[in-house]
């Protein structure tokens, strides 16, 4: 059972956390494979998707983890909510307590949204994504995908390319494999790695070769155009000439790595569409495992809620 009332990233978890998650994803995931889609460990409870950014594969993978436990799911969207009548996220968040809701999935374009409304609020709250800072549950359906593959993440290799500088899914990767023991590389243009990154704990590596030679795992990230204040490298078909991943460079990779990407991918640019529909591409089934994550999360936050009420 997880000892904490909230979700908000893996800076902090432990590897027992992370294992302890991943395990039952992993029986839940086939538990969904086997056709059972309806369980009842969340019947009576209340779970509301708040998102402030548009969102496909984050929004309806929690919608359905959630009805799938038993839940009764609230959707609200910002921009049609009273938050573009000037209501604060606090505030927004005690009217959801005063409404008896029980978990608050959110997303938000600051960084440290959710910990603020974490902080206000009776509801265990879940972070679906804040700004440039963290992703959780996408890092942890990435670790699942791997460690259904590989049967563990210690000493994986794995090289995440693209644009690491506004990606939270990078960076709660880069905390979690770490914490699991695996070794992850980065490689980017020079305008799309943070700095001090090496610091946090990874290889940043000087060319493709490098980041992809024997690499276990092949991660290609979504170059973030909307959250960049200014051009970061000249032209998109120059990016995938010299930063993308084709099979060409595939090949320098292990021969039984596997390819991920959290989506939407930019065909062609990021990976090419060869790599994208690659026998050893995981994209798709990153979408189920995104399911049974949540679910696990909602499953072990509700057994907590429970032993500490």
């Amino acid at each position: 059972m997880l000892k904490r009332k909230d979700v908000l990233g893996l800076i902090d978890a432990s590897e027992e956390e992370i294992s302890e998650i991943l395990n039952l994803a992993a029986q839940i995931k086939r538990r969904i494979q086997n056709g059972e889609k309806k369980m009842d460990d969340l019947a009576g409870k209340t779970a509301t998707v708040l998102f402030y950014e548009n969102s496909t594969r984050t929004r309806t993978s929690f919608e359905q983890a959630a009805k799938y436990l038993g839940a009764t799911t609230i959707n609200i969207v910002a921009g049609n909510s009273s938050v573009a009548k000037g209501e604060t996220l606090v505030d927004t968040g005690k009217t959801l307590d005063a409404q008896r809701n029980d978990f608050i999935i959110i997303r938000h374009p600051m960084g440290g949204a959710p910990h603020l409304l974490a902080k206000t609020v009776k509801a265990s709250v879940l972070n679906a994504g804040d700004g440039m800072n963290e992703h959780p549950t996408q890092a942890l359906l990435d670790m699942l995908t791997m460690q259904e593959t590989f049967g563990s993440l210690k000493g994986l290799k794995v090289a995440i390319l693209g644009d690491i500088k506004h990606s939270r899914v990078a960076k709660s990767n880069l905390f979690g494999l770490k914490t699991m023991g695996a070794e992850v590389r980065m490689y980017a243009p020079e305008t799309l790695i943070p700095r001090s990154i090496d610091k946090l704990g990874a290889k940043v590596c000087g060319s493709r070769e490098e980041a992809l030679d024997g690499a276990d795992v092949v991660m290609g990230l979504r170059i973030q155009l909307e959250r960049q204040q200014a051009g970061n490298f000249p032209s998109l078909g120059e990016y995938a000439a010299f930063y993308g991943v084709d099979e060409k460079m595939l090949s320098y990779a292990n021969p039984n790595a596997i390819v991920l990407h959290p989506g939407p991918v930019n065909r062609g640019v990021e990976l090419s569409s060869g790599v994208i529909d690659h026998e050893r591409s995981r994209i798709e089934d990153q979408v189920l495992s995104g399911v049974a994550v949540r679910m696990a999360l909602l499953k072990l936050l509700n057994e907590y809620r429970e032993a500490n009420a």
